[in-house]
């Protein structure tokens, strides 16, 4: 018997979803409430289950395409009963069934591996009988058959390489998901947005001995200190002298938003992408309980456990790559802020001290900025406060 499951209303008035990963294959056999498909809303990524048992005869879409709410996603072959199946999904008649086994010729089912085996060794599928799940088609099966019609498997010819040979091969990979959404979402901010960027050194070797310090004395519930929650609360210090940068601008209704509250993103690699949770209210929090909300949401983002407003309304975003920071980098703005703070690598490097040279651990600060709102001149002089803030770490404890 027929059974198509059809993308169900995932809430929170989603009309459609985008297809990002199938996790079965036509002939597949599977079992109820097996994953079957990822699909992503402008919510979250939401994984469908199989509603029955049996075997995948037809899917609908291919990662990247959009499924409407209530179109087909699947359709399966399935021994159950009227009764056992769910009861939103319309069965067919015998005419209706004896038409469309009629209207739909049966494919041979095979894997891959065994479908390209076959066709080198010149076998037409339909003439094999097939003993697996489904009547598929099994190595083991084309053995009998080669048995059983006196053939023999060809080793092909060795390819004749040229002497010099060259790689022409081409990886055609599609966009979808998470990535899709990402580099819509940076072909935007780049688009509307003129950046400048700015550059400072800052000495981080104070800063680096009372990180090591206060990580070697924690107690064992306080979580392991890193340059971020320190980053963290030098902006929290400096920003309300600099509104202008903890802002948002909506350039269609030509307003700029300022906020008191700080909700810093702080931009985390998953294997899905880029994403960017959100330290809410930083102003609020002391420097150990920024480091376990820092951790916290990147555990969650890689998870993909994030919830919706985990990842929404940040005012200013910070972007690490940690010890692969680099010397600089100009990162995007994350549309609507008005500003991003991208820390580099920390290295030890030869400076110059009251005219002697001496080696210090050294960061460049990049960062980069909405010209539109945001002056040359302010921005140097937001990044120079934040310098001496990192420099003189005792600072960023004083009133």
């Amino acid at each position: 018997m027929r059974y198509t499951f059809k993308l169900p209303d995932v809430g929170e008035g989603t009309a459609e979803a985008e297809i990002v990963a199938w996790h079965v294959a036509i002939g597949d056999r599977v079992a109820e409430d097996q994953h079957l498909v990822d699909v992503m809303t402008d919510k979250a990524t939401v994984e469908m289950t199989s509603p029955v048992a049996g075997t995948v005869i037809a899917l609908k879409g291919k990662p990247g395409d959009m499924a409407t709410v209530g179109a087909p996603l699947v359709e399966f072959e399935t021994e159950a009963t009227a009764q056992a199946l769910p009861p939103e999904t319309p069965l067919p008649s015998d005419a209706d069934a004896d038409r469309l086994d009629a209207e739909q010729p049966k494919k041979t089912l095979a894997s891959p591996a065994v479908r390209l085996r076959a066709a080198d060794l010149g076998i037409m599928l339909d003439k094999v009988h097939g003993t697996g799940p489904g009547g598929r088609v099994t190595h083991g099966d084309i053995d009998d058959y080669l048995s059983a019609t006196g053939s023999r498997p060809q080793t092909p010819p060795p390819v004749q390489q040229p002497a010099a040979a060259t790689r022409e091969a081409v990886e055609e990979i599609k966009l979808v998901g998470l990535r899709r959404r990402i580099a819509e979402r940076m072909q935007e901010a780049k688009r509307r947005i003129p950046h400048f960027a700015y550059v400072e050194e800052i000495d981080m070797t104070e800063l680096e001995d009372l990180r090591a310090h206060l990580n070697a004395t924690r107690s064992a519930e306080r979580p392991k200190l890193t340059v971020l929650p320190l980053l963290l609360r030098a902006l929290v210090r400096v920003l309300p002298q600099f509104p202008q940068i903890n802002a948002h601008f909506d350039d269609e209704a030509g307003v700029v938003r300022r906020y008191t509250a700080i909700h810093a993103g702080v931009a985390t690699q998953t294997d899905a992408g880029l994403m960017v949770p959100v330290v809410r209210n930083a102003e609020r929090r002391d420097l150990w309980d920024a480091a376990a909300e820092i951790a916290r949401l990147a555990e969650r983002a890689r998870s993909g456990r994030a919830a919706k407003d985990e990842l929404t309304g940040s005012t200013i975003t910070i972007t690490s790559l940690g010890p692969m920071g680099g010397l600089a980098t100009t990162p995007i703005i994350n549309m609507p802020e008005v500003a991003i703070i991208a820390p580099n690598a920390i290295m030890p490097r030869p400076v110059v001290r009251d005219g002697t040279v001496v080696v210090r651990k050294m960061m460049n600060l990049s960062s980069c900025y909405d010209h539109r709102v945001i002056d040359g001149a302010d921005a140097a002089a937001f990044v120079q406060r934040l310098k001496t803030l990192l420099e003189h770490p005792a600072l960023l404890f004083m009133d």
